[in-house]
Formats: structure tokens, sequence, C-alpha cells
């Protein structure tokens, strides 16, 4: 694992999760007093240069997850994450919700459950992930008019859940924080 690359999770001072960083983010959070209290593995030591009246030599202590003051009080209304197929592939675990195999992105599509022309929206509760072949069988039909069945419940996403389908590498310690904020019956459980 290249440790340049770690993302840190972010939180407001309650704990509630708000977003990945990158390492310099995080020292510059720490240089501006932004940082309320970190938890966590330590992932790396920072060291700059030294200071001429204490000839100490500073460092940041960058841990996996920081906590900053504020709080965000918009999340704490209906949250409704924006949609991109990144997200969503990584929300139905890559598997083409109509034949359950598991495909790369190049080879998933978004798909309507209920399609657009049909008065569908393109929301979260109206679109999941579909191999090439099975989003062209279904076409602009519904499941039941294509007489194809779907194979879960597309949701909305908490910001949490959101929060961790956005993460490319997440240590086990972060995992377990953010499972912490996922509902009781959220599907992503299943996937630790």
């Amino acid at each position: 694992m290249d440790i340049l690359r770690q993302q840190i999770l972010r939180t407001d001072i309650s704990g509630m999760p708000l977003e990945w960083v990158a390492y310099q983010d995080a020292v510059r959070l720490h240089f501006n007093g932004q940082i309320a209290y970190t938890c966590g593995t330590n992932i790396m030591t920072i060291r700059g240069g030294i200071n001429a009246k204490t000839n100490l030599r500073s460092q940041v202590h960058v841990n996996s997850i920081i906590a900053t003051y504020g709080n965000n009080q918009t999340l704490a209304m209906q949250y409704a994450p924006p949609l991109n197929n990144r997200t969503l592939f990584n929300r139905d675990d890559h598997l083409c919700l109509y034949c359950g195999l598991k495909f790369s992105s190049d080879n998933l599509s978004r798909d309507h459950v209920t399609p657009l022309f049909q008065g569908g929206k393109d929301k979260w509760v109206n679109v999941v992930s579909a191999c090439k072949r099975c989003n062209n069988a279904k076409a602009g039909r519904t499941p039941e008019q294509a007489k194809m069945e779907l194979l879960a419940i597309p949701f909305v996403p908490t910001h949490a859940e959101y929060i961790f389908l956005q993460g490319k590498t997440i240590l086990c310690d972060q995992m377990e924080f953010l499972k912490q904020h996922f509902p009781r019956t959220s599907p992503l459980r299943n996937r630790i």
C-alpha cells in the first residue's frame, strides 16, 4: 500500500463522518488549529523544519481518523448523496442486479428500474447496476414487463454509507468507525 495515497477520514467534532481527505489536508487542518481530536491509528509522521527559537523540529502525527471543529447541520436533514455510476456500482457491489454476476465498472451500466420515458426518475431508489447484456435485454421496460427478476431493492445510502462507498483503500479502524454510523438494517453491513 502506498501510504502517501492513504485517505484520512475527516469527521465533525461529534464524530459524524464528513469526507475523505489527503494527508496534506490533514496536516493543513492541524496547523490551522482545526483538529479537535484524532483517533484510529497513526499512519505517518510528517517532519518539518527546525524552529529558530526553540531549536526543535516540528512534526505532525497523522492519524487515520481526524475530527474537526464545527459540525455539519445539513447532514441531519433529509440527506440524498449525489448519484454517480462509480458509487452506484460500489453500492451494488459490482453485481448485475438481474443476472447476479460480478463485473468490472467498464462492463456495468446504470439501469433505471422504471424507465425514464415511463415516468421513472434518475434517483437512487430507481437505479441499479446492470451488465450491458441484461440492460439491453430489459430495454425500455420495467423488470416485470421484461420478465426479469430484480435481485435487490435499490436504496439511498446514508451519509456514512456514501463516505464508505467513495473510499478507495479503507483501513480496518476506519471501517469499524464508519460501520458504527450505518443503519442496523444496512445491506452494506454484510460486506464487512
